[in-house]
């Protein structure tokens, strides 16, 4: 044993070839093959997508007694000698000295057997479907995702900031904000007054740090933040969540080209971080999940993205001759089926589209010389469509005031906002990345449900 219960993880265990070691291990049984004198459990302690064999032989003082009722869920501590294995997909198995069970499961109850579940039954056990190999698989590459993601910005200089959750400035409307209050109700009248409300004043879930990451860029330079976010949309589609993790990199000093350089480098930086690190479970949902995963990141990891303008992007999909569920027009927001018809059928790799219409864009975003549309730039993935957005910033302080107007916001709400540009000022940029489109796009999932541990969608809310 490493330490008190503490147990090697089953992953360095089967990369071991020295015969005769001792160890303990611990995890949970997933099968029990019976054979002469002797039972073959498979046992799985979460840290890989193999599992490790087990021989018990029946000279065990509890072979009878416990060993023979294992089934499928049971957990076990298993002290035993390392020997080479004979059998095929592994070099090495336990001959046990020592079994002990520690929890039971009973096999007519259990729900997970050995079969393949559907994803949507397995949405129904939300607090036991980590223990199936696909789900057990996204849990380890979103785990790599997240290291690398820190990795990346860590190396580049970049200064993590936690921005809040609980915000009273949205930088994306108030209509999309959870509402945060602990205020009741007048007597009589049905109406909660400002002066009962917690924070003093109209609160809410927040749906992006940008707007305080954008603080402390014009403090630090080069800073991030990643954390949960909130949206109050009644949109219950395979690619939206009630409660989802952004990852927010807010620049100094830097203009829309900068912005959409760092984006690349991230992505392509994440994508070949996991599929070094996590190749068993890359090549699991390369052939059981989506075929042809690891040659489409490769295309990502290896190719220069493609640029367009978002009016190139309009005259194009205007002159392709396909017929979209949505009419294209200029100055409508692109949507799913025209950035993905976009990135896989005519680019046919990862696709930034800059310089969309002002009217259709947050207030925020500078304004171009044309004076129609902003510097902003959306990146494009096959499979997944828009997977990156960010702008280059306002920092002009009279057209930030005008454009706050023009939206319906009242200057005096953001009157900490409009002072970063009234002290100190300066270009800055900054994007956004919804961590599960990312996990999404790595594991191939169909559903973004399937990415997050336990997901919060319209009238869902396990756990």
């Amino acid at each position: 044993m490493t330490g008190e219960n503490m147990h090697p993880r089953i992953n360095s265990v089967l990369q071991r070839q020295t015969a005769g070691e001792k160890v303990e291990v611990a995890g949970w049984v997933r099968t029990r093959r019976d054979t002469g004198g002797f039972s073959f459990l498979e046992v799985n302690d979460g840290s890989c997508l193999a599992n490790l064999q087990i021989i018990a032989d029946k000279t065990l003082e509890n072979y009878e007694q416990d060993v023979k009722r294992l089934t499928t869920g049971c957990s076990v501590r298993v002290e035993g000698t390392l020997q080479k294995s004979p059998a095929k997909g592994q070099a090495v198995e336990l001959l046990a000295s020592r079994i002990e069970v520690v929890g039971w499961a009973d096999p007519e109850q259990y729900p997970l057997q050995k079969k393949r579940h559907s994803f949507e039954f397995l949405r129904e056990i939300t607090h036991l479907r980590p223990r199936t190999n696909a789900l057990g698989a996204v849990a380890r590459v979103r785990s790599r995702l997240s290291f690398a993601v820190h990795s990346f910005f860590q190396q580049k200089g970049f200064i993590q900031v936690h921005t809040p959750i609980i915000t009273t400035s949205d930088c994306e409307g108030a209509g999309e904000m959870f509402q945060v209050t602990t205020a009741r109700p007048h007597a009589g009248t049905g109406k909660g007054g400002l002066e009962e409300e917690f924070f003093g004043r109209r609160a809410g879930l927040t749906v992006s740090g940008q707007l305080q990451a954008e603080v402390y860029a014009l403090a630090l330079g080069n800073v991030y933040t990643f954390g949960p976010t909130f949206r109050a949309e009644n949109s219950n589609t395979s690619r939206h969540l009630a409660e989802f993790w952004m990852i927010e990199p807010e620049m100094a000093f830097c203009d829309l080209h900068g912005n959409m350089r760092i984006a690349e480098e991230m992505l392509k930086y994440c994508l070949r971080d996991v599929m070094l690190n996590c190749p068993e479970d890359m090549d699991l949902f390369d052939r059981f999940i989506e075929k042809g995963l690891l040659a489409k990141l490769r295309n990502v990891t290896d190719l220069d993205f493609a640029h367009i303008t978002y009016s190139e992007a309009v005259e194009t999909l205007l002159s392709c001759g396909k017929t979209f569920e949505f009419a294209v027009q200029w100055g409508i927001d692109l949507q799913s089926e025209h950035e993905r018809y976009l990135s896989e059928e005519v680019y046919k790799r990862p696709l930034i589209v800059t310089d969309y219409p002002a009217a259709i864009k947050p207030f925020y975003m500078r304004v171009n010389d044309d004076g129609r549309t902003v510097a902003a730039m959306d990146i494009l993935v096959p499979g997944v469509g828009e997977i990156v957005g960010g702008s280059q910033r306002e920092e002009r302080y009279d057209v930030l005031e005008s454009r706050m107007r023009a939206a319906g916001i009242d200057p005096a709400e953001y009157g900490w906002y409009l002072d970063l540009r009234r002290y100190g000022s300066a270009p800055h940029a900054g994007f956004g990345l919804g961590f599960e489109r990312l996990v999404q796009f790595v594991t191939g999932m169909a559903n973004i449900r399937e990415v997050i541990p336990f997901p919060r969608t319209p009238g869902f809310a396990p756990c």
